[in-house]
């Protein structure tokens, strides 16, 4: 028997049903929306349903040294759920569990598959949610969001997910079931393990497991800000100087000409002006009036047309604009969505660098950003399905001068396959090492997420 079949067989016996070797099921495992596309299937996707399950998929992966990689829902931007060639794809969108929900705690313990949406669908009926709000939040797993640590429009003012959970429980490599973190809000026992799980993507250990920090639910109605701006730095400067000035609210995001135009070409809306740039942000609470007002005053002494609506029906009108990102840049070709941050103070240097790059590079980069926190996503748009060289340098380039700004590789979309190769040049190498070494003490032979994070073709000194 080869060591592939012994491999499957031995799936096969322990879980039955749950070892999926459809043609169908495989190529599916191979990509993400990053866009990419492993060069092979996977030996077998097994679509897990019990901690029990996953301990049997890691045991055999252990036991025959099998690389495994895990997968939620494949809304991943950084390519850390690919599954290749040799390996198991082990799957935990049915693990999709809420196990419990504690409102006199603000806590709730659920399965990894748990779609977001859905969760907070569940805890509306106790006056409850949970704050991180993805993009893809409708059909993106919260076991995936605590994978890539991600973000999204309220992370301004809410946090990402490593503010919004108290604990996590494990599967390591050898298939042992370890819980780090607390029920309590505060615990400070030995290493934070739980912090340093949260955004991991996949390589320490499987999350099957989660214990979210929840937050009431915010009352009274949201107010909402709509700016058309005709200069993009000007726009820039604008939202820097709502944070400068110390309002906070939920939402603050700014969209390029060149989105501008995607989106409204999407939804079949009248053609703005050439060069129309949007800054969308909402505000909520007791004070959202109040604070509507006194954004839409620093947008205007920055030059922009603003209409401020209190109606919730026209303030998700106007949002709709700026949630249509997405599919508006599907439209136009093939996407790489990069993910940068810099310093809220240096947000129009950066959008002056990526104007740069368009101009070197001959290349179509339209940006959305999430202002209020300064991440940026610049879509690289391109024909055909595999990103050419030069859109690769630009990359490079759009990387570099992110660092130079004080800024960092990846804020919420996480390292993946996508940009190991340049996570040393913002770590260092002493921290590049410590990393590396971390990683080997989870996961000693290796088996997890190959070539997620740390580039398996970079060497340290010394390795071989």
């Amino acid at each position: 028997m080869s060591a592939t079949n012994d491999v499957v067989s031995r799936l096969q016996h322990a879980l039955g049903l749950a070892v999926d070797l459809r043609p169908e099921a495989l190529e599916a495992a191979r990509a993400d929306r990053s866009g990419h596309r492993s060069p092979a299937a996977p030996l077998a996707v097994v679509h897990a349903r019990t901690v029990a399950d996953v301990q049997s998929v890691m045991r055999i992966a252990t036991h025959t040294r099998t690389p495994v990689v895990i997968r939620g829902a494949g809304t991943g931007l950084a390519g850390a759920g690919l599954a290749g060639a040799g390996t198991i794809c082990l799957s935990l969108t049915r693990m999709n569990r809420i196990v419990e929900i504690r409102p006199d705690d603000q806590l709730a313990v659920v399965e990894p598959g748990i779609i977001n949406a859905d969760l907070n669908a569940a805890l509306a009926e106790h006056g409850l949610w949970w704050a991180p709000d993805p993009a893809s939040r409708e059909i993106s797993t919260v076991g995936g969001n605590i994978a890539t640590g991600a973000g999204g429009l309220l992370c301004a003012k809410y946090g990402v997910v490593r503010d919004a959970v108290l604990g996590v429980d494990v599967v390591l490599a050898d298939g042992e079931l370890v819980r780090f973190g607390h029920r309590t809000v505060k615990g400070v026992t030995g290493y934070d393990l739980t912090a340093l799980m949260i955004g991991s993507e996949g390589t320490l250990g499987v999350v099957v497991g989660a214990t979210l920090k929840l937050r009431p639910l915010v009352p009274g109605a949201t107010s909402t800000v709509a700016a058309v701006f005709t200069d993009l730095r000007a726009a820039a400067a604008a939202t820097s100087a709502v944070t400068a000035a110390g309002i906070q609210p939920a939402i603050l995001e700014l969209m390029d000409a060149h989105s501008v135009r995607a989106v409204h070409d999407l939804l079949g809306l009248p053609q703005p002006p050439a060069g129309t740039v949007h800054v969308t942000a909402q505000t909520d609470g007791p004070s959202a009036v109040a604070e509507a007002d006194a954004i839409a005053k620093i947008l205007r002494a920055h030059g922009a047309m603003v209409e401020v609506s209190a109606d919730p029906m026209r303030g998700a009108e106007l949002l709709r604009i700026r949630r249509s990102m997405h599919p508006a840049m599907a439209a136009l070709g093939t996407t790489l969505i990069e993910d940068v941050s810099v310093p809220r103070s240096r947000l129009a240097d950066m959008f002056d660098e990526i104007a740069r790059i368009e101009r070197d590079y001959d290349l179509l980069i339209p940006v959305v950003a999430h202002a209020g926190d300064g991440n940026l996503h610049p879509n690289f748009i391109f024909d055909g399905p595999d990103v050419p060289a030069r859109v690769w340098d630009a990359a490079s380039d759009l990387f570099r001068s992110a660092l130079r700004l004080g800024g960092t590789l990846t804020g919420e979309h996480g390292v993946g396959i996508l940009k190991a190769r340049w996570l040393r040049e913002e770590l260092g190498d002493r921290q590049w090492r410590l990393q590396r070494e971390i990683k080997r003490v989870f996961d000693p032979l290796g088996i997890l997420a190959p070539g997620a994070v740390f580039d398996d073709t970079t060497t340290d000194e010394g390795e071989r």
